[in-house]
Formats: C-alpha cells, structure tokens, sequence
C-alpha cells in the first residue's frame, strides 16, 4: 500500500516486503523489540525503525503499515499431523470454536442435505463436550434425526465415535460384527449396534471405522491441502513439524506435499517424520527407509526430521483418559531397542509418543544401556512427546541422555476426563512443563491436531498461560505455568531447535527466515481470556505473503476453488469465529456509546449538530 514518507527508489538491494509501523516482537534477545523490518529472497535483512528500513524501498517492494499492530515470528507447532490433515481437510466439518451443540448438530443437519450420495459427513477432532453450553455429546438418535440418509461419523477426542444408522450400514456393523482387540461396538437390547463406538482403551477402532470413508483423489488433495495450509496460515502458522502418525504410509501418503513443494506451492515449512504402520513390520521399514532417504533431506519448505512418533507398535502407550492406563507388552523392549539402535547408528533423530510415565522409564532403560556403548547423547536429535505424567526422575535421565520434549495442549480438551481418573493433584501436573525448563530441556508447543485437539496455536498458547480447559477448568496453577514471552518461545524458537533450524527461524533477526504475523490483537496486553480468539491478520513465509484478512484483504496468493464444491469448508470454513466474551462485548459496547456522545459534543461545539441531542427515532424510548 501506499505509505507518506516513503518513497520508492532504484536501488539494487530493494526489499520485496517491509512492516513499519509495528510493535514487532522479534524474539532475539539482542534486540527484542523493533518498529520495522525489511525481507529480501526470503530473509531478513534490516531490523529496526521506520528510517532505518526507508532506504530499501524500490519500485516493487510491497510496504506494509501495520497501523501499530503488534508482530510475532511465525509460530511453528512442533506436533501436528499436518499432512494427513491436509489429505482430508475438505471433506470435513470442523466443530472447531463451535460454542454449543445445537449449533453444531445445525451444521450438520445442513451439510448432510448438500452431500451427495455415497460421501460421509465427518466431525473429526478438534472439539470437546466441554466447550459447548450444553456440556454434552450429541447422541446416535440426534445424528439420525438430522441426516436420515446420509453416513454421519463424529469422532470425540481418543474416547468415542458417534455413527447414525446410515453410517453404520456402510461400514457393514450389525449384531454379528465382533469387538476389535482393546475396542467396542456398543449394543441395544437386540444386540444391534447403537451407534456407538468406545476406545477400550485403544483408538484403532475409531481409525478404521474413518478409514472406510470415501477418499480423495488425484488434485482435489492438493487442493485440500493448500487449503488446509491456508487455515493454518490464518493463525500466524509458518511452520510445522509433521508427527507422521496411523494410516499415513510412507512414501505413498506423502506425494502431495511432495508435488506442492516442488511446484512452489507450500504456504507453511514442513519437516517430517515416519511412521511404520504395520505391526512385525517396523524393523524392515526402518532398514528400507534408511536406504532410500536422511534426516534432512529436502529443502526448508519441506525435509526429513527423523523417524517416530512409534517406532514399534508394541512400545505405544494411548491417551483415553476414559480408560485406565494401558498395560504394555513385557517384552516390547527387544525390538524396540533394535530399532533404536538401527536409528543411532545411521544418524537418524526420531520423537516417541508416550503418555505416561510408566512408558518413558522403560524407553529410557534402553537409552541408558545403549549408552553404555556410546550411542547416547551422540548427536542425534531425540525427543518424548506429550509425556503428561512424566516424572521429575525421568525428565533428569532424558536430560542427562541429550533428549527433548514436545508438550501439547491436549488437556485443554481432555483435562475434566483426567482429572476424574487421576484426580485434580495429578492434573495439576500433566505435563510438568515448568519442571521442563528448569532442567535446561528443549520444550517445543504444539497440538497434535486434527483428530483430538484443534489446530488453532492460540488455544494452545492459552492452556499453556491460563492453565484452563476449553470448559474453563483450571487444573494448572501457577507453579505450573509459563509467561506469556515463555509460551511464545516455546511455539517458535524450540520448534526451530528441534528440526535442527535454531540458526535459521524462530526469530526475526537478519539473515533469518522472513516468517512472521501481524496480530488482531497484541497477545502481549490482550486479557487472557482472549488470547484464543487472537488471529493473524497478514502471515508472510519467506517473504511471501500467504493469508491477508481485514485491511489487508488481497493481498495474499489466491487459490484455486474449492473442491467438491459440496465441501464444509466451502459453506462453513474451517475455526469457527466465536467472537468476544459477554462481558467483554458489553465494555466494548459501553466505550462506543460513550464515544458516540463525546462525537456528538464535539460536533455540537463546532455547531454541525444541535447542542441538545436529537429526539431518540424509536418511540419506544420516548417519556
């Protein structure tokens, strides 16, 4: 746009983008806070006031004014099934933000009437119970009543999945259908299915009853993921790291990221990991893996970050709160300690998904003896994620053994189901985020979105800060929480420690990559209570603008349309919008009532108005 007092010139080192007139928050200590900053192919170069980055506007520079808005570096969730999300994000209703149920099963009654025949109308993950008014789930006859015809699949956190009659036809469940090992098909008194699926305690049941719905193809998954990556770009996402995860096979779920990358495409950085998928298998797919690719193969829009987040089935723990913690195999850890050792040997990192305590000193016995023969710490980066029940002894072993964590904000969905199980002084502690710190570990933020948390950063970065559920439970107290400059932290500058890009992202310093976001609202002084609704109002990646709402509308890359056009998101979006707080709407209203009538005197005493205020239109307000 146009900006007074700038004015273009010829010079050879013009940036492509310049911010001024901003509260930026760079991140670097050196210099943490700065008015203006200048990017050229796709770095930093100049950090600091309006004047300093004057000198560099050319012809084709695109300035900014960010009207005093507060920037951040780009976040980075360090846990987040970006690829399979992207794979799928069109075809599904997000209940995200929603605030009550009868608004939720609106939407679904809506959709199911514009889905054609053969498609599923799917809610997975990124909601809870809790958030709605009603402080339930929607039941099978309520799913019936709003799409007779058509399959409906509702997917509740790690604990249940809700199926209408239509649904339960198509994937074939009738009385004659067995349980699946650790699942249950729930039965009426006929011995028919009900509609209701229970994680008993493993979730497998709820992912192969997904896995029978009708997929994409060909370049309506690029398009979802574009789209997707655009969703996340919205709330200042300039990066993720991909926890590769169930039913994302390796290397054939992974071209359409591949394709984008290549085609310049990408609109967030994506470093990978993978995930061996068949049980007795994993060992083969790790030695065939370690044939074909390394870490950090790939550029830094997209690249190899190690193996995990299972490197063995038989070494997964799960996380249904519902359910008592799981009892692993008494013997996982022969294969599992080959595959780590494979890994270690050929300088491959690798993140493990453990839940509990119970699981992590068992890993950890095996690090222990490989250190012996020198295998750890050697380098390679490793790393435990969500860990909600971690034990201060543990997090000493994983230090002195060179490992990291990646804690994320499940317990914002699932805090009330943990707190009922374990209680509110183990809540309290799920994760140990500041006992974490203060042993000096790594601790990157994140999701683990989709099909349980919501992708939205700023939810995350709330729990982390607030200690609250999205029910507004406080199960964290302070002792437990971190500031609002640590949580940040925590979404960039680890992110980028843990692919190995410390040296590259996470801040805006120059030479850095020029990933940033210019706010809604300045998460530094907004009250905590709003920090979820914060936004991004303009997200660069690599000097490439990539989302642009409100003053800046336009200006980012425009996508192709969306596809099937009978899409939610084309109806519905993606987060829903959930506006102010009632008390909050209400001082906004009380400051623009008296704005209104300080307008009103200050026109009356240049006499555009008549002193007195003007009889009140609606008679009802009339003495």
């Amino acid at each position: 746009m146009p900006v007074g007092g700038l004015v273009p010139r010829a010079v050879d080192d013009a940036a492509d983008v310049i911010v001024r007139n901003a509260k930026i928050y760079t991140g670097d200590s050196d210099r943490p806070h700065a008015g203006a900053l200048a990017i050229r192919d796709g770095r930093v170069t100049v950090v600091g006031d309006d004047a300093e980055v004057a000198p560099f506007v050319g012809p084709a520079t695109t300035v900014v004014d960010a009207l005093g808005r507060r920037v951040v570096p780009g976040l980075n969730d360090a846990h987040l099934h970006v690829i399979r999300g992207g794979l799928n994000y069109v075809l599904e209703l997000r209940w995200d933000g929603v605030t009550s149920l009868r608004q939720a099963l609106a939407m679904l009654r809506e959709q199911a009437t514009r889905t054609p025949k053969g498609q599923w109308v799917r809610v997975v993950g990124g909601w809870s119970a809790e958030q709605f008014a009603e402080r339930r789930l929607p039941t099978p006859a309520e799913l019936n009543a709003a799409a007779p015809d058509t399959p409906v699949f509702v997917l509740h956190l790690y604990q249940s999945a809700i199926l209408n009659r239509a649904a339960l036809r198509a994937v074939g469940y009738t009385r004659d259908t067995p349980d699946p090992k650790g699942g249950q098909i729930v039965r009426g008194r006929n011995g028919e299915p009900n509609g209701m699926l229970l994680a008993a305690p493993s979730a497998l049941i709820l992912y192969s009853t997904l896995a029978k719905a009708p997929l994409l193809e060909g370049e309506d998954k690029k398009t979802s993921t574009r789209y997707f990556l655009r969703e996340l770009n919205r709330f200042g996402l300039t990066s993720a790291i991909d926890a590769a995860g169930g039913f994302q096979n390796f290397p054939d779920n992974y071209g359409t990221v591949t394709e984008l990358a290549r085609d310049g495409l990408l609109s967030l950085r994506i470093a990978y990991h993978l995930f061996p998928q068949t049980p007795g298998q994993e060992l083969d797919d790790l030695r065939r893996w370690i044939e074909m690719v390394r870490p950090e193969d790939g550029d830094e829009w997209l690249r190899l970050n190690g193996a995990g987040e299972n490197l063995t089935w038989a070494a997964a723990d799960f996380e249904n709160f519902a359910e008592p913690r799981p009892e692993l195999s008494g013997d996982y850890e022969t294969d599992f300690e080959k595959a780590v050792r494979l890994l270690m040997a050929h300088g491959w990192g690798f993140r493990l998904h453990a839940t509990y305590d119970e699981t992590i000193r068992r890993d950890l016995a095996v690090f222990e003896k490989l250190a012996a023969e020198g295998l750890f710490p050697a380098g390679n980066r490793w790393l435990f994620d969500h860990a909600e029940t971690v034990s201060r002894d543990s997090l000493d072993r994983i230090a002195a053994l060179g490992g990291a964590m990646s804690v994320q904000n499940r317990m914002s969905f699932q805090g009330e189901a943990f707190t009922r199980r374990y209680g509110s002084g183990a809540a309290a502690e799920a994760p140990p985020v500041r006992a974490m710190l203060e042993r000096g570990l790594t601790v990157g933020a994140g999701t683990d979105a989709t099909r349980v948390s919501s992708y939205n950063p700023w939810v995350a970065l709330h729990w982390l800060i607030s200690g609250r559920t999205i029910g507004g439970l406080a199960i964290r107290p302070p002792q437990n929480r971190v500031d609002r400059e640590t949580a940040l932290a925590m979404y960039t500058r680890a992110g980028a420690a843990l692919t190995g890009e410390e040296d590259v992202k996470g801040v805006l310093r120059p030479g850095f990559f020029g990933d940033l976001a210019v706010l809604s609202d300045d998460y530094f002084t907004v009250p905590e209570q709003e920090i979820p609704h914060i936004e991004s109002l303009l997200t660069v990646v690599g000097g490439r603008i990539v989302h642009a709402a409100a003053d800046y509308e336009g200006l980012d890359e425009e996508l192709p349309p969306i596809s099937p056009a009978w899409s939610p998101v084309a109806h519905f979006g993606g987060y829903q919008r959930t506006g102010l707080p009632g008390v909050r709407q209400a001082e906004l209203l009380g400051q623009a009532v008296a704005e209104s009538e300080l307008h009103r005197q200050w026109r009356a005493q240049r006499g555009l108005t008549p002193e007195t205020a003007s009889t009140p239109f609606d008679p009802c307000f009339v003495l």
